[in-house]
């Protein structure tokens, strides 16, 4: 069969931080993507202001770097996806290895094969990939080269990769000094016989495989993501499987349904480095973006209108953990921050806080996100949401809050499924690197947390390998507590592992809640004799109202309390009178925080300027009432 030997396909794929974006950003500046006088950022492909934020990669995105072979040939197109190490966002991974020949699976050179990195490497056998291995980082002082290798042969044969797939080829690197080697260099160094990414560049053009196609088949084209343009609307990004794309042809839209309609393409455009531009035609292995289909979706084909083919849908993995998401309900809804001051009530006008805006929010999410569910509840302003674990779904009210959304976020339970007519829930592969003086405290809290030891490890470094395998449910709001057993230390990452029976009841939060008993603003005074019953999460002049949590109490029941006593004044003055006691600065809970802090009868409130967490049921005395009736029942 013909072959494109001009183009090559290769996505990116490692756990998470272990240096992806960094050696991307390195083959492009090699390739010469960039003039001399551009200034440049670190970790470019991470253009999402959350990425950059949380040092993470969220969104899969494909680049393309043109390579001149040292042997003076014809430049080669080498198209790269930079895909999330996260599991939670696998159904960017999914996507992002439907469009490529092979995969470059990076590893750091100390930390080893990781949950994510079996998570990533399952997939891309599972869809029979050639690996390229690249043992990154080599020159950290803690890196082990020799027995990370093995411990990634290891990997491989646990997931029943077959005799080709094994047979890899290894590259040494340093991604952040773009040095890359074939000959293994001594641990805690650079690689001393390159100075550049060049026998990377080498090993990909030789074992990543070139299109292959059929002259005369006809045109097939895969949606694997979608984009959005101000002017152009809705783009489709596509890999060209068989036959060509020109811009301002009629071509087949293959739907989801099965359905099929005649579109034109208004426009066509390539990826170079880091921009999209405007080109005639795409051939076999091409991976191009099409405008002009306002309705496209995930998965669907552009084919030739007369012998039209659909390619199989892409599948994801079932979703883990739901939480439900509605309308904010509150007393403070729509005020901002304060109400205060003309850019306070100007920024409460672009307020949404509409049950249809937020559905309809909901909505696109799903066009571009093929691993979320959005099910319908009994209220007409809350619906639930599923996906593959907290920190997606966190995301996602993170990026509503920051588009202008106030919205009520319930506590995030695990979806289960019935088999053989009993009840199975999802359980989470947890693997944690700890210091050895903490390994008691760790033990201790995956067993309050029913989770289970499968492997311990110790390589002697005075740092402990531990697995568990632990109930999903039992991994929300676990990661503050482990961090702060262990002072800050720990390294903790899960991975879905399927489902098992039902785990029974689980009491992960053995503190009660503080909520204020009435609205006000929180006052000093009443703080200084709050204190001591709890860690308070509001700062003096805060406005609260009945019903809203403002600390954690000592005790495991819940308290009512006065937050916003006032000192009350008389004519009476002495000098021992006035007692200065200092204000503990109060805890302040993130997005993920306040998700984990939440009880069953605890929602969070989340608005642009504040997230705050309260009760369901404001109301004190229908609150006891509803209580009463739960332990009666």
């Amino acid at each position: 069969m013909p072959t494109r030997h001009d183009i090559r396909n290769v996505a990116i794929v490692a756990h998470v931080d272990h240096g992806k974006t960094t050696i991307v950003d390195a083959m492009l500046k090699q390739a010469g993507a960039f003039a001399a006088h551009q200034q440049l950022d670190d970790r470019m492909m991470d253009s999402n202001d959350l990425e950059r934020e949380k040092g993470i990669t969220i969104l899969a995105k494909n680049t393309a770097v043109k390579y001149h072979p040292k042997d003076g040939g014809a430049p080669i197109t080498i198209n790269i996806i930079d895909t999330p190490g996260h599991a939670d966002f696998g159904g960017e991974v999914e996507r992002g290895l439907s469009m490529v020949d092979a995969v470059v699976l990076l590893v750091d050179a100390s930390e080893g094969p990781l949950p994510q990195t079996r998570f990533v490497l399952r997939k891309a056998l599972q869809q029979r990939k050639p690996v390229i291995l690249c043992i990154n980082k080599t020159d950290r002082p803690d890196s082990r080269i020799d027995e990370v290798v093995n411990e990634t042969y290891d990997l491989f044969l646990d997931l029943d990769a077959d005799e080709d797939q094994i047979e890899f080829p290894i590259v040494y690197a340093c991604g952040r000094d773009g040095i890359a080697s074939l000959t293994k260099p001594e641990n805690g160094t650079v690689p001393a016989d390159s100075d550049s990414l060049e026998p990377f560049f080498a090993t990909i053009l030789e074992h990543v495989p070139a299109p292959v196609y059929d002259e005369e088949a006809p045109l097939q084209a895969h949606v694997t993501n979608l984009d959005a343009d101000n002017f152009l609307g809705r783009i489709a990004l596509l890999r060209v499987e068989q036959g060509e794309l020109r811009k301002g042809q009629t071509v087949a839209w293959i739907k989801r349904d099965g359905t099929i309609s005649n579109v034109r393409i208004t426009e066509l455009m390539m990826t170079e480095a880091l921009t999209r531009k405007p080109a005639e035609v795409a051939g076999p292995g091409d991976i191009c973006a099409v405008a002009g289909i306002p309705d496209i979706m995930i998965g669907e084909t552009l084919a030739d209108p007369e012998n039209p083919i659909a390619l199989p849908l892409i599948t994801v993995d079932q979703p883990a953990i739901s939480m439900t998401i509605g309308t904010n309900t509150s007393p403070l809804v729509g005020r901002g921050g304060t109400g205060k001051g003309a850019d306070a009530k100007s920024a409460v006008k672009q307020r949404k806080v509409t049950a249809r805006q937020v559905k309809d929010r909901l909505d696109r999410e799903l066009i571009g996100n093929v691993s979320l569910r959005v099910l319908d509840t009994e209220r007409p302003d809350a619906w639930e949401v599923q996906g593959r674990g907290e920190l997606a779904l966190a995301i996602l009210v993170e990026q509503m809050r920051r588009e202008g959304f106030e919205l009520t976020i319930g506590k995030p339970q695990v979806v289960t499924k019935i088999v053989d007519g009993k009840v199975h829930e999802p359980v989470e592969r947890l693997t944690v690197d700890v210091p050895e003086e903490h390994m008691g405290a760790v033990t201790q809290l995956m067993g309050v947390r029913k989770g289970r030891m499968d492997n311990m490890s110790n390589h002697g470094s005075g740092w402990v390998r531990m697995e568990f395998v632990v109930p999903s449910r039992g991994l929300i709001g676990f990661r503050t507590e482990f961090l702060t057993n262990t002072r800050g230390t720990g390294i903790a990452h899960s991975i879905h592992e399927g489902h098992e029976p039902w785990f029974g009841t689980l009491t992960t939060r053995n503190n009660g809640s503080l909520v204020a008993d009435r609205a006000g603003a929180v006052t000093a005074f009443a703080m200084t004799n709050l204190q001591e019953r709890g860690v308070l999460f509001t700062d003096p002049g805060t406005e609260v109202y009945e019903g809203m949590i403002v600390g954690e109490n000592s005790r495991s029941d819940d308290m009512d309390v006065n937050i916003t006593k006032e000192k009350k004044l008389t004519n009476m003055r002495s000098a021992s009178a006035d007692s200065f006691e200092a204000i503990v600065p109060p805890r302040k809970l993130s997005l993920e925080q306040s998700l984990e802090f939440c009880r069953d009868d605890e929602c969070v409130e989340v608005t642009p300027e504040a997230v705050r967490i309260r009760k369901v049921i404001l109301d004190q005395n229908a609150r006891g009432r509803a209580s009463s009736r739960a332990k009666n029942a």
